[in-house]
């Protein structure tokens, strides 16, 4: 149990640590990173939406460096195939001569997984990380192995282009605990990054904050943090109100929302809200810790009609819409 507001001190320093070394190399996105981070504490997944050029990759190579992690890259193609990405059984030959079966593994086996552009593979091979991303295991041939911890997977897609793309299926994105929209950078931050990068490269020795074990016990300590009955009953009427038979569902969840979100988005609403809370030195999760976190957990959770594609109606319009009318109290 936590015992003095010494251990949540650390842990916040910690968190202001990590962004303090990754903005030596990502020029601004701090929202992105947060986000990001509070997805790493949680031992969740993230999902980067944007086009090209904007640094998820870049992102992703520099937590790995800063959070002392084993990382691997998986570029995911049309012909990519699962045991691509899990591993496979071999024949090979032991010390004495004799051929027996050996699990190879693949770049799964890895702290921290980038899956590049993830909408471009089958759903086969998509397919292949619903055990990983849950179950923390890979069965290959009837036998499992288990990944090593901590694991995340940061997957990206690009939302312009369409052709050739595989839509992910419901089951595997409310398996990503955010899904975050990477924007285009300001003028001053365009202009930073085009003086970083078009001179002579001068590449920051970044400093490893944590490791893995050190995520791990963040983890388990933000658990111990209590949160009011109050929030944990707005987060949970928040989340219900996102279906459209609910009596605190909006207008336009009627009218444009199918099916609404799952338990899994309101445990993202309240593990993600105790995050933010520690990162900012609070012992206790608040209202509007929830109402923050309510866009990343709930954007890729809710699917919409053919008439919210129709009117252009996004789930983040839905989203506002519900957190200005959902009452925090009853």
């Amino acid at each position: 149990m936590i015992r003095t507001g010494v251990e949540i001190q650390q842990f916040a320093e910690t968190v202001h640590s990590i962004e303090g070394e990754v903005g030596c190399v990502i020029v601004g996105q701090r929202d992105i990173v947060r986000n990001v981070l509070i997805a790493i504490i949680a031992g969740r997944h993230v999902l980067l939406e944007g086009v090209p050029g904007l640094g998820k990759t870049m992102l992703v190579r520099t937590l790995s460096q800063v959070l002392d992690l084993q990382a691997s890259r998986v570029q995911f193609t049309p012909d990519l195939m699962p045991a691509d990405i899990i591993g496979t059984t071999v024949i090979s030959e032991n010390a004495e001569g004799r051929r027996e079966f050996r699990f190879e593994p693949g770049p799964v086996f890895a702290n921290l997984l980038l899956a590049d552009e993830i909408n471009r593979a089958t759903p086969k091979t998509q397919s292949a990380l619903l055990e990983a991303m849950q179950e923390k295991t890979v069965t290959v041939s009837r036998s499992t192995h288990s990944l090593p911890l901590p694991f995340f997977v940061m997957a990206t897609q690009n939302p312009i282009e369409m052709e050739g793309t595989y839509p992910l299926p419901e089951a595997q994105l409310d398996r990503f605990f955010f899904k975050l929209d990477v924007g285009y950078p300001s003028t001053d931050e365009l202009v930073e990054i085009l003086s970083r990068t078009t001179a002579s490269p001068i590449l920051p020795g970044l400093d490893r904050v944590v490791d893995g074990n050190r995520l791990l016990a963040m983890g388990d300590l933000v658990r111990e943090l209590p949160i009011a009955t109050p929030v944990l009953e707005y987060a949970a009427r928040l989340t219900m109100a996102t279906h459209p038979d609910d009596p605190h569902a909006t207008k336009e969840v009627q009218q444009y929302v199918q099916f609404g979100a799952s338990a899994r988005g309101a445990q993202a609403l309240v593990l993600g809200a105790k995050i933010r809370a520690a990162i900012d030195g609070r012992f206790n999760a608040a209202f509007a810790d929830v109402r923050e976190t309510a866009l990343p957990a709930l954007r890729h959770r809710i699917i919409l009609n053919y008439q919210a594609e129709a009117d252009g109606v996004k789930a983040d319009t839905v989203i506002c819409g519900l957190l200005e009318k959902v009452p925090e109290s009853r």
